[in-house]
């Protein structure tokens, strides 16, 4: 099989994503993540929410200086695009809102890192038209938003249409597919069990290397070069409780969205770079994937 080309992503945001209101796991657990990068001597991109980024810009300097490139994840992890299913409480941006709301994440992002970024991703890879014409506007090189597991079309980066952001088209901004397993049989109506997020913790990197593994033969397959875009975040590094007192109430998420965060998701973290290096995996930023697709 041919060997892949990796692009780890770091999603940076508050803890479980729009469900707690911490940022334990952005303080204790991306410098955890800077350390493995920088000993296992591996590229990485970090998405900063701009309200992160604002809030703690030490963490994103230390993210700058340690050489990994720095993008942006929206303002607050708001649904920015169009919706694949519900999320309660998340209210999708009207259409008109999403240049300005991107243009701030974008700010945001600069004003703490020293850069404007020029990688982003959506909130649970929830895009849409209006987002990949509003990024191509602001001078994004690369998107890492596409869901494989729902839209399934596209194995590997392309260049997108203005019109319809899952077709290949004439625009510059390079889309990043996410990785999920295509070569097995979905049982799920928005596939959702391809997408093997957060099979390396909640059960092990030998795991989501069985899929990768899968993956792999899938595309040789169809002779498409293996590109896997995944999407990990700092707080899976940090323990998180199972449940927390929000304003006027407590959340309670699925049990597999906490399962073994910390140092076993770390361990793991390690154990899966070290089955990819065996893989022939290169790693590089989304940048670079970008800069390097026809």
């Amino acid at each position: 099989m041919s060997k892949p080309t990796v692009v780890l992503g770091f999603d940076c945001e508050t803890d479980v994503g729009s469900f707690y209101t911490t940022y334990r796991g952005l303080v204790e657990g991306t410098p955890k993540l800077v350390r493995l990068c920088e000993d296992d001597g591996i590229a990485a991109t970090f998405f900063f929410t701009g309200v992160s980024a604002r809030e703690y810009p030490e963490v994103v300097r230390q993210v700058v200086d340690s050489g990994q490139e720095v993008g942006a994840h929206s303002v607050f992890h708001e649904t920015v695009g169009e919706p694949i299913f519900d999320v309660p409480g998340i209210t999708p941006l009207l259409p008109e809102e999403i240049p300005h709301r991107l243009a701030v994440a974008t700010e945001w992002v600069a004003d703490a890192s020293g850069y404007t970024p020029v990688s982003w991703r959506c909130p649970r890879l929830f895009g849409s038209n209006d987002v990949i014409n509003a990024l191509e506007g602001l001078g994004y090189l690369a998107d890492a938003s596409y869901p494989m597991y729902f839209f399934r079309d596209r194995l590997g980066p392309y260049h997108p249409s203005a019109d319809d952001w899952t077709a290949e088209g004439s625009l510059s901004i390079v889309e990043i597919p996410n990785f999920c397993d295509m070569g097995m049989e979905s049982h799920d109506e928005f596939g959702r069990d391809r997408d093997q997020w957060p099979l390396f913790r909640s059960e092990s990197a030998d795991a989501l290397l069985g899929h990768i593994d899968s993956f792999l033969a899938y595309v040789d397959g169809k002779g498409v070069p293996p590109v896997l875009c995944f999407y990990f975040h700092p707080w899976e590094f940090v323990e998180q409780p199972e449940k927390m007192f929000v304003g006027e109430g407590w959340v309670i998420p699925d049990p597999f969205i906490t399962k073994n965060c910390g140092e076993y998701a770390l361990e793991q973290m390690g154990l899966l770079v070290k089955g990819l290096k065996a893989r022939g995996a290169e790693f590089v930023n989304c940048r670079e994937m970008a800069e390097r697709t026809p």
